[in-house]
């Protein structure tokens, strides 16, 4: 790839936030260096520890690091996660939950394990490239070099791969959305069978699962288990006598149309029929999702918050989760412990209440009192879905393949990402089924 001729001929220094500003660092990396190869990664550990469907992650040149702004440092802002035989910590925003990157855990039989410069010196840094912007590079050339290629963030990091991205654990996926950036393929990487080196630890059983009742329920669980609960299937829920209509129909335009692939899909009265077996399912690439959980896109369904099981109230206080009001009214929930992102939900869009409620309340519920929004829809992150097809959970969702949410946000930040996704999608919709899915999602 060409770089720009208005880049710096040594280092060009990169800036990086997350969504609250907690977290605010630089890394200098020579203008040679670059553009930095990322590599997207499918793993079922990198999906359950940020509820996305990958990651993005850039290896650092050896001896480079973040750089941390005062008052933000790596100890006062970061919350670090290991598990098990993990040969780096992760670190995310202990107050919005943004993924930053890994680095490398000390090697205890490293002969300079000991010394205060070992992590500096040695400990090698992956980040996550979502969370940086351009760097502000001026031209200071003639105004004939007007027309020189501008700076882009896909100069600066350059998607090249995807990283166990496993067919057989899991059949479809973001490697199937994104086969190439541009017209440049995206090359797949796997560990060779067995190797010793590259051992990730099979995830937990995938179902199928049921509730106590007997029905299918699909599990969602972050890696350290500290979030776990389950969905039910719409038609359960829409069965209940108890259920308001009017929360029911709200319910319903949550839900994809019940013949997607079909032509016609709608009765005499021009209602649009609805599947009630499965939930809905899209792909969201703007910027504050991007900036609370670290990565380009993040995958949402959309259910009843009172159907889960157990039942979790609209303050979601529940196991290990951390929450915080990202702009007013819309609450955010990730796991404190791994990071992964959960939940948002907005107490406006997304609530029914009976017209007799009498309810006053507005934005978000402190959780002293009763519940106000006992009827309300909640954005659950896929990527925290144990459905027993991987992924893209096709047995529990229909995804709108034809158009992403935030596609100009996401175009604004990565052109190339953003549209190759918009392709690539609709592409596997219509070759998977037939055409690629359009309906609107309430």
């Amino acid at each position: 790839m060409d770089l720009p001729a208005e880049l710096p001929t040594s280092h060009l220094t990169l800036t990086a936030q997350c969504y609250c500003k907690s977290v605010h660092f630089t890394i200098a990396v020579p203008a040679s260096a670059l553009p930095l190869p990322v590599h997207l990664c499918h793993c079922h550990i990198c999906r359950y520890t940020h509820g996305t469907p990958c990651i993005f992650h850039a290896p650092l040149p050896k001896g480079i690091a973040p750089e941390f702004i005062s008052p933000s440092t790596l100890e006062a802002s970061l919350t670090g996660y290991e598990h098990g035989q993990a040969a780096s910590t992760r670190y995310f925003c202990s107050s919005c939950g943004c993924h930053i990157g890994d680095r490398d855990v000390p090697d205890p039989k490293a002969e300079s394990a000991s010394s205060d410069d070992y992590p500096t010196l040695h400990l090698e840094w992956r980040v996550a490239t979502s969370i940086f912007s351009l760097p502000d590079i001026s031209s200071s050339g003639p105004e004939s070099d007007s027309k020189r290629p501008v700076l882009t963030m896909s100069s600066i990091f350059q998607i090249r791969s995807h990283v166990f991205a496993n067919p057989q654990s899991s059949p479809n996926g973001l490697y199937n959305w994104l086969p190439s950036i541009d017209s440049r393929p995206l090359h797949i990487w796997n560990p060779p069978p067995d190797s010793p080196d590259f051992i990730v630890p099979p995830p937990s059983a995938p179902g199928p699962w049921t509730n106590s009742k007997g029905e299918d329920v699909l599990q969602a669980e972050c890696h350290c288990s500290g979030v776990s609960f389950a969905i039910p299937r719409p038609w359960t829920i829409l069965l209940d006598p108890s259920l308001p209509d009017g929360f029911k129909d709200l319910i319903k335009t949550y839900l994809p149309p019940a013949s997607p692939y079909d032509k016609d899909n709608k009765r005499e009265s021009g209602e649009l029929q609805r599947d009630t077996n499965k939930w809905s399912g899209l792909l969201d690439l703007c910027d504050d999702c991007r900036l609370v959980d670290g990565t380009h896109v993040i995958g949402w369904t959309f259910v009843p918050l009172h159907a889960l099981e157990p039942q979790i109230k609209s303050d979601l206080k529940h196991g290990t989760l951390k929450t915080f009001e990202s702009s007013p009214g819309v609450l955010r929930a990730f796991c404190s412990v791994c990071g992964a992102t959960v939940f948002f939900l907005h107490t406006k869009d997304r609530v029914w209440r009976p017209d007799d409620s009498g309810s006053k309340h507005e934005g978000v519920w402190d959780g002293t009192g009763e519940d106000p929004y006992p009827y309300m829809i909640v954005d659950v992150a896929t990527g925290i879905l144990r459905a027993p097809g991987g992924v893209a959970a096709e047995d529990w969702l229909t995804w709108r393949t034809a158009r992403l949410a935030w596609q100009a946000s996401g175009e604004e930040y990565d052109s190339s990402f953003a549209k190759s996704l918009e392709r690539g999608f609709a592409e596997w919709g219509a070759k998977t089924h037939g055409k690629a899915i359009d309906f609107s999602i309430a």
